[in-house]
């Protein structure tokens, strides 16, 4: 998580979520520009440019991570974000990725 907090995936995930109260969003609709009606789970909620960001700012946290996690000073930063870590979920490995 260390490499994904203040991303551009928290400008995606900032705003107002929808109210639904059937629970699984089937009674959410988003209007578009032209007055299309398409139900919440078949809009797109991240745009092409938006995805390109998002994978950018990730690959770097990720590059800048493994090149820079001998280096003293990036450790000691490392060990700031790792106090507030115990709170997150354990990770696990991704058996997809594996495959």
């Amino acid at each position: 998580m260390i490499c994904i907090r203040n991303t551009h995936l928290e400008d995606l995930h900032a705003g107002t979520v929808p109210i639904t109260r059937t629970g699984d969003y089937s009674d959410v609709w988003v209007i578009d520009a032209t007055g299309r009606k398409i139900p919440w789970f078949e809009a797109a909620h991240i745009d092409d440019v938006q995805m390109a960001g998002l994978m950018r700012d990730i690959i770097n946290r990720l590059f800048t991570f493994h090149m820079k996690s001998d280096d003293p000073g990036f450790r000691e930063d490392l060990d700031r974000w790792m106090a507030i870590a115990g709170k997150w979920d354990d990770p696990v490995l991704d058996q997809a990725f594996l495959e």
